[in-house]
């Protein structure tokens, strides 16, 4: 299976200020994670992004959460707790016809609208707390979720490695940055082609 633009969402957890220094690989991370954000701009995959206590973590960096078409502020450490998945999801449809004039024991329940985009690409840090909760919580929410390894990371190697088996034994998918640009891209005959290639080398 690979992954599609067009059903691609890109979710940048917690990339902030204060944190990103205790972070083994930082600049590494955070280089991908840019790479990512600017490569889905180009290709209309909506970016989303998450701040853990932004008060007591600082904000994300400026270029990350400019390419963000929101930012959820969150105490949980799975941000789906703090209304994620709202986001996520399309806006619901309003009720056709006249079943609004129906008593309500006579109206059919209203089923959630499917994902338009159910591939959820995430990076982010720290990968063994809030991007491992988040990415469990989305699997259990029936999304697919692509995990982005060379934009991860945590204050350990250790943590690091334990959160992607744990992940990968849950049904995620590990993937690294160039695997995600190149599957959105699918043909070097792509319009963004050069410029994303750019952004790699």
């Amino acid at each position: 299976m690979l992954l599609d633009a067009d059903e691609s969402q890109l979710l940048l957890v917690d990339y902030q200020e204060r944190l990103m220094p205790a972070i083994e690989d930082a600049e590494a991370v955070m280089a991908n994670a840019l790479r990512l954000a600017q490569a889905a701009q180009m290709l209309q995959v909506p970016v989303w992004g998450t701040e853990q206590n932004p008060t007591k973590l600082g904000p994300m960096p400026g270029p990350l959460r400019q390419a963000c078409r929101k930012v959820l502020s969150k105490m949980h450490f799975g941000a789906c707790a703090d209304g994620l998945e709202a986001l996520l999801q399309p806006p619901a449809r309003p009720v056709q016809g006249n079943a609004r004039s129906l008593p309500k024991h006579l109206q059919k329940p209203q089923e959630p609208p499917a994902p338009e985009r159910p591939s959820l690409v995430l990076a982010g840090v720290e990968a063994h707390v809030c991007l491992l909760q988040t990415a469990l919580q989305l699997l259990e929410g029936s999304w697919e979720v692509w995990v982005v390894t060379d934009a991860c990371s945590s204050r350990t190697l250790r943590n690091r490695d334990a959160a992607y088996d744990r992940l990968a034994s849950a049904g995620a998918e590990l993937v690294t940055t160039e695997m995600v640009l190149f599957e959105w891209l699918r043909s070097a005959e792509h319009p963004a082609f050069k410029p994303i290639q750019t952004l790699i080398k």
